[in-house]
């Protein structure tokens, strides 16, 4: 069902187009690449990570995925090879990097890909989303086995393979909350050479549709056979069959790669004729200047030429109008007047002139720049 190897330097694999390739990047062989701990007899537990490339890239390949959960678990490199790279040797560069003494060690995987089998890929696919999985757990191959197992089951083909795995944060899905272990959920797709078990057609019934619709669970016979193990979304599985897919390939006609005649190529001259810019200069600048020479004038003979002036108004205006105007500009002349006035030091008679004990000349209480404004009418006498 998958190929399973361990890594040695310069390894070289054989995988099949179209079937699924894992290959595990054991810790413990990468042990021994690095110095051990300082103390003697201590038994060595170094975090190691890798790094995997195409040679002569800065990523793999499409078709194939590398995972490593934790620094302290082996990574996996896993993937479903493609029938355009049959024949290539695919070299990928695994470097192997130890966290605690910063070196690095690094080895070639050859990935020599072969031709599928006769009559491959198999017509009739299955995808399966199981929700109690992580891909790095469905990629060990006890558990593979144990679900190819039960698929096998209930579907009954002579050949069953295992296509391709995918984790469903590959597919968009959200990192699940750290609540009673939750998964994030994997997609496997598996393949046989015979059609669809009845137990699988139970999920295209429109009861079971109705009820995915609603987000029930559809109620499917085979179910108990996967839920000791595997918690199977029947919602989310998908059966295509390759057999009543009609081709919508459209044959390309290709032309001989002339152009058709078109006569002959005249490029242009190398002499350019001169070009008149005055009718442009009298559209753009000419034309809006003396609409606004225009509007200038108008303005200046509003403002400046029609005004009446104070003879015309007067002459317009009755004269009891003009007599009470008259008054009141003489009356306003008068209070400003008297305003004035004020302003002045006050009379000598309200202040007092002697001493009352000495009899001596008593200056005045106030200064010249005292604020007159202000002070009483009657001053307090001494």
């Amino acid at each position: 069902y998958t190929i399973l190897s361990k890594v040695h330097s310069d390894r070289n694999v054989y995988p099949s187009a179209g079937v699924l390739f894992v290959h595990v990047l054991e810790r413990e062989y990468f042990k021994g690449e690095f110095p051990p701990y300082p103390k003697p007899g201590e038994i060595s537990n170094d975090p190691i990570t890798f790094n995997t490339n195409l040679m002569g890239y800065p990523d793999r390949p499409g078709w194939l995925r590398y995972i490593q959960r934790t620094p302290y678990s082996d990574g996996v490199l896993y993937g479903s090879p493609t029938v355009e790279n049959v024949g290539k040797p695919t070299i990928i560069e695994i470097t192997a990097y130890n966290r605690r003494t910063f070196e690095t060690a690094r080895h070639n995987l050859i990935i020599n890909i072969m031709s599928a089998e006769a009559d491959f890929p198999l017509p009739y696919q299955a995808e399966f989303f199981i929700r109690n999985m992580n891909v790095e757990e469905m990629l060990a191959s006890e558990v593979l086995g144990d679900f190819l197992g039960a698929v096998k089951n209930v579907w009954q083909p002579e050949r069953l393979n295992a296509i391709n795995i995918t984790s469903a944060l590959d597919r968009g899905g959200r990192v699940p909350l750290p609540i009673n272990d939750m998964k994030e959920g994997v997609y496997v797709m598996v393949g046989a050479d015979v059609p669809f078990s009845s137990c699988l057609r139970e999920v295209e019934n429109p009861q079971n549709q109705l009820r995915c619709s609603q987000e029930m669970e559809p109620v499917i016979t085979c179910d108990k056979k996967f839920r000791t193990q595997f918690h199977i979304d029947w919602c989310k599985i998908s059966l295509v069959d390759n057999t009543k897919q009609v081709s919508t390939f459209q044959e390309v006609i290709r032309g001989e790669g002339i152009l058709p005649d078109g006569g002959e190529y005249k490029p242009p001259s190398d002499t350019l004729k001169s070009r008149d810019y005055y009718s442009d200069f009298l559209i753009t600048l000419a034309v809006p200047s003396a609409i606004a020479l225009v509007l200038f004038l108008i303005l200046a003979y509003i403002m400046c030429c029609r005004r009446e002036g104070v003879e015309k108004r007067n002459m317009q205006t009755p004269d009891i109008q003009l007599v009470h105007h008259s008054a009141i500009q003489k009356s306003t002349k008068e209070l400003r007047d008297m305003s004035k006035n004020r302003e002045i030091a006050w009379p000598l008679s309200t202040l007092p002139v002697f001493h009352p004990v000495t009899g001596e000349i008593v200056p005045p209480l106030h200064t010249d720049t005292y604020d007159n404004t202000s002070m009483p009418l009657m001053q307090t006498q001494q």
